[in-house]
């Protein structure tokens, strides 16, 4: 009775998660120029802004501007369709950040170029700093800053990851143990 039971259960289990219209790729996402809500979208733009456009006389400058932003909005959308990004049901692009090389672009050389240039700021900021700080007021050079100075390091940060290597080989990037301080707690 327990194996009659066990296989019915097993059939039905197999037959009530059988495949429905699943999507090849991620999470029901399709490429945005097959998605009809990403079309949807599109003319639903398009015609808000032509819209606007016909209480213009057309040659304007706001009717200019409206074309412009029409344009625009269809170059913008033509981009994404022809991009390669997924779509949702909201027709909406989404960003895949699983580190599938394929995906590389949306998300990977984003955030690469972010902390690249997120450490070229701090690199810069922190050698202004190191350099003030042997000066005669070095917290009046923090308030009011002194360009030339900031500029010389701003030209010269764009190395940062060579410079950061080289002194932490080097042993000048951390501080030595005693010269942080610790809480007596």
């Amino acid at each position: 009775m327990t194996k009659l039971l066990t296989t019915l259960f097993i059939v039905c289990f197999c037959i009530s998660t059988s495949p429905v219209d699943v999507s090849a790729d991620i999470a029901g996402l399709i490429p945005c120029k097959d998605s009809s809500a990403f079309a949807k979208r599109l003319k639903n733009s398009v015609n808000k802004l032509e819209s606007r456009l016909s209480k213009y006389d057309a040659s304007t400058p706001p009717a200019l501007a409206l074309q412009s932003q029409i344009e625009k909005t269809k170059v913008r959308f033509d981009k994404y369709g022809n991009s390669g990004v997924l779509c949702g049901q909201d027709g909406l692009p989404h960003l895949i950040t699983d580190g599938r090389w394929n995906h590389a672009g949306e998300f990977m050389f984003p955030g690469l170029l972010f902390l690249y240039i997120t450490g070229w700021i701090g690199w810069v900021g922190r050698g202004y700093l190191q350099a003030v700080s042997n000066d005669s007021k070095p917290i009046e050079k923090e308030i009011i800053i002194d360009v030339p100075l900031a500029l010389k390091f701003s030209v010269s940060g764009f190395t940062w990851p060579l410079a950061a290597l080289q002194e932490f080989t080097s042993g000048r990037l951390l501080a030595a143990d005693e010269d942080i301080t610790v809480s007596p707690r």
